[in-house]
């Protein structure tokens, strides 16, 4: 189980002797606040902060305050409910009433917000070794009015966390053991599981479709490279068809363009953007059950054994582009080609990938937000949008044309990096944009924000999941796209 507890809803307090979370907002602190006391301002310093928690004796018995802020935005709450998780981790039951001042869909959106938070909060990755002790937490009560509709946003926020916690579960497994075998055998299972058809392709049948890109950069591995293709077809003709792309370099060692040991150390988490396509799509036939929507999986790692690309090679993708490969190390981009060129060919209205592409990302904005770079500007509003709704960080990014003079090769169609260094994230951009056939596209380059390198707020250590929040809501409010 990808996230360690359940979560549901309940209309009014239990009568059992449970731990009971309660919010305080700052600016209502001196006041009554649900099952606490007006002496709450003088505890132990608590004065109601967002996602401040402490443990008190208060006129309605032992509670976990936790600060809402003064107006907490929809993004709070998911903090709101991880800081609640991580304060109860020694009990096994906590009811949470922080809701009863939302009314309708504010309720309904926090309740949501929420019941992720409580969820991701209490995720770890005991895969390797034993929780920490004294981890008990199993189950959580969400109380609130409402109904049907707000029990329906904690499910759908519970749901959500679920599969964010199974991205992070890829991107914390290592390489060794996330083999692309591996990962398209697990594909398979969640297909089965939610519904979704799905096709693997293995070395022989990359190579016979002309996917050169991916066959040319599994050339220095003994790890058989896969294509996986999953599909969610509706009932009837579709409201539309998108197509999603994830990188997946389950392991990166950089080829014969060898990393060094420190830039290795993390590159078990190469493949996050297949990972989050994958989460993602066990999502889609809850949230976007009237669109088609495709996911293609390049999925190899990179490694330098004695048939490796070498350096100066020339590789043919998919749709007939010649890439000379001047850095081996820059082998995403060159999966990624393939695998959306295929997504071109079937015609969709939009395609969005997703790749842990560029450091040069990670110097732009930091090691919390994504770059978003496309061809189509309400496109890539909806996607900017969907990111805010999902509380994921994100930020436009250009395609400047003058850089594209630097892609061009002087014995194949492009080369695989830019010739003069500068603009890395961009030149990474305008290479994939060389395979959407012009089709609205959406490159978002998550390097810095699938990892974490210490937890925050509803982020724990290590593999993130980002991108699965955004992809849902994106997806769930999708309507048709102007030309």
């Amino acid at each position: 189980m990808p996230v360690p507890v359940t979560i549901d809803h309940a209309a009014v307090l239990p009568e059992d002797d449970v731990l009971v979370a309660v919010g305080v907002r700052a600016d209502h602190l001196a006041e009554d606040a649900p099952g606490a006391s007006a002496e709450l301002a003088g505890l132990a310093g608590f004065e109601g902060k967002e996602a401040q928690t402490l443990v008190a004796a208060t006129d309605a018995g032992t509670r976990l305050l936790v600060g809402l802020g003064e107006d907490p935005a929809e993004t709070a709450w998911r903090k709101v409910g991880a800081a609640v998780s991580k304060a109860a981790v020694k009990q096994p039951w906590v009811v949470v009433d922080v809701l009863g001042a939302l009314d309708g869909p504010a309720r309904n959106a926090a309740a949501e917000a929420l019941a992720e938070g409580l969820a991701l909060g209490a995720y770890g990755f005991s895969d390797y070794k034993e929780p920490p002790e004294g981890t008990a937490l199993e189950s959580i009560t969400v109380v609130a009015k409402g109904g049907k509709k707000v029990a329906q946003a904690v499910e759908r926020g519970f749901t959500t966390a679920i599969a964010v916690g199974l991205v992070r579960d890829l991107v914390n497994t290592p390489g060794g053991d996330l083999t692309p075998t591996a990962f398209a055998q697990q594909a398979e299972e969640l297909a089965t599981e939610h519904g979704l058809e799905i096709e693997v392709l293995d070395r022989a049948a990359i190579v016979a479709e002309g996917l050169g890109g991916l066959a040319g950069v599994a050339r220095g591995s003994t790890q058989e490279p896969r294509l996986v293709k999953l599909t969610h077809r509706p009932e009837g003709r579709p409201k539309a068809r998108v197509a999603l792309v994830g990188k997946g370099i389950t392991f990166d060692a950089g080829g014969l363009s060898i990393k060094t040991a420190a830039g290795m150390e993390h590159m078990k988490t190469d493949m996050a953007g297949a990972a989050t396509v994958l989460g993602a799509m066990t999502l889609v036939p809850a949230v976007a059950p009237k669109l088609e929507v495709t996911a293609y999986l390049p999925l190899t790692d990179n490694m330098l054994g004695g048939d490796a690309t070498r350096v100066g090679d020339v590789l043919r993708i998919r749709n007939g582009t010649t890439v000379e490969v001047l850095n081996t190390d820059a082998e995403g981009r060159l999966v990624l080609a393939d695998a959306l060129s295929l997504a071109a060919e079937s015609e969709p209205d939009a395609i969005v990938d997703l790749a842990t592409l560029t450091g040069a990302c990670m110097v732009a904005l930091g090691d919390r937000t994504a770059g978003l770079m496309t061809n189509h500007e309400q496109l890539g509003e909806r996607v900017l949008d969907a990111a805010d709704a999902g509380g994921e960080a994100m930020w436009p990014l250009p395609l400047p044309d003058h850089l594209r003079k630097g892609l061009d090769s002087t014995i194949a169609d492009l080369r695989n990096i830019g010739s003069n260094g500068y603009g890395g994230a961009l030149t990474a951009g305008l290479f994939l944009r060389e395979f959407v056939d012009g089709r609205p596209w959406v490159h978002l380059d998550i390097a810095g924000p699938s990892s974490a390198s210490a937890a925050y707020d509803e982020v724990a250590k290590g593999g993130t999941g980002y991108g699965v929040r955004t992809l849902a809501r994106l997806l769930a409010g999708w309507t048709r796209l102007d030309a």
